[in-house]
């Protein structure tokens, strides 16, 4: 029996422990506060990122990395973008050479890397490396609903070994070696789905909406293509697909945060309000602003997206730059 090793006990975390603990697997999964490791191995449940679904007893939480890692064989990294760098670090004390499977959504603020970056970063150039994304909200993978997603792996038989390990009846996973263009797709589609939030929350309608996510397609191929991601990989799962689910869910967390955004609640309000959870695409957009800016990546989505959330821009001035702008 594989052993596997959860790091981070978010939504997403929790889901992909659950799913793997459900397929037989040994299961350790690592929170940072030991009074959620205690709730979860007293009620089998994680009632702050995912009510209502159990977790197995082949799931064992902790908050010991040690304990966690130890004896493992896969990595699996659910770390939000902003602490992935400082707990990769602290993974590497106890890192034996597992395979390591990034998660995260996200773009490191002061590199503009993406995740799998950052942990070789950390943990070494010659680390076993695969990305999962894709459309795949933990509400509703949690819940068996079909989702198909993407691992995309430099080498092949670490993606087809993390592919075998992770897809079930209803989790269809597709193989891809476009590193790249799965980790970059991922993050631009938080920029886009804060913006499709704020034209939910003024009831500009679906006519707004499908505009704000064909210029947000524009701008992750653009920026993409800069960094060398395939063209069949923004226009599939990892790119079309997971901006089309995260602009117009009722589980995203990014067009959520837009939404609030929109009723004048400062971002601090918003924060604060979703108890813990992470909308991805506020670094992600100072990141990629910054890079597009400094190497001339025409970005204006991004670029008004910018100068509201940082620059604390009137939002609908901003919708009316952009209008004029595109």
């Amino acid at each position: 029996m594989q052993k596997i090793s959860v790091i981070g006990a978010g939504s997403w975390g929790t889901t992909l422990a659950v799913l793997l603990g459900e397929k037989g697997f040994d299961v350790k999964l690592w929170t940072r506060r030991k009074e959620l490791a205690n709730e979860i191995e007293n009620k089998r449940e994680n009632t702050q990122y995912l009510p209502g679904i159990r977790i197995p007893s082949s799931v064992i939480a902790d908050h010991s990395l040690k304990t966690v890692l130890e004896g493992s064989e896969i990595i699996i990294s659910a770390v939000p973008s902003e602490f992935l760098r400082k707990t990769t670090r602290e993974v590497k004390r106890y890192f034996k050479n597992q395979i390591v499977v990034s998660v995260t959504k996200g773009i490191e603020h002061s590199t503009c890397w993406r995740m799998s970056q950052v942990i070789q970063d950390e943990l070494g150039k010659q680390v076993k490396i695969a990305v999962l994304s894709g459309p795949n909200h933990a509400e509703e993978v949690s819940i068996k609903m079909p989702t198909a997603s993407v691992i995309a792996s430099k080498d092949n038989n670490v993606g087809k070994l993390v592919a075998g390990c992770i897809a079930t009846a209803s989790f269809k996973i597709y193989q891809l070696d476009d590193v790249v263009g799965v980790e970059i797709c991922a993050a631009l589609k938080n920029i886009s789905a804060i913006a499709t939030g704020i034209c939910d929350g003024f009831g500009f309608g679906d006519n707004a909406k499908s505009s704000i996510i064909t210029l947000g397609l524009m701008e992750m191929n653009n920026f993409g293509r800069h960094f060398g991601a395939k063209r069949g990989t923004v226009y599939g799962l990892a790119g079309v697909g997971d901006l089309i689910a995260t602009c117009i869910s009722r589980h995203s967390r990014n067009r959520f945060f837009g939404e609030q955004l929109s009723r004048n609640k400062s971002v601090e309000e918003i924060k604060k309000s979703m108890h813990g959870m992470v909308a991805e695409g506020i670094p992600t957009t100072k990141a990629v602003y910054e890079y597009s800016k400094k190497h001339n990546i025409e970005m204006p989505l991004t670029c008004q997206a910018y100068e509201v959330l940082f620059e604390k821009k009137n939002i609908k001035h901003a919708i009316k730059d952009l209008l004029n702008l595109i």
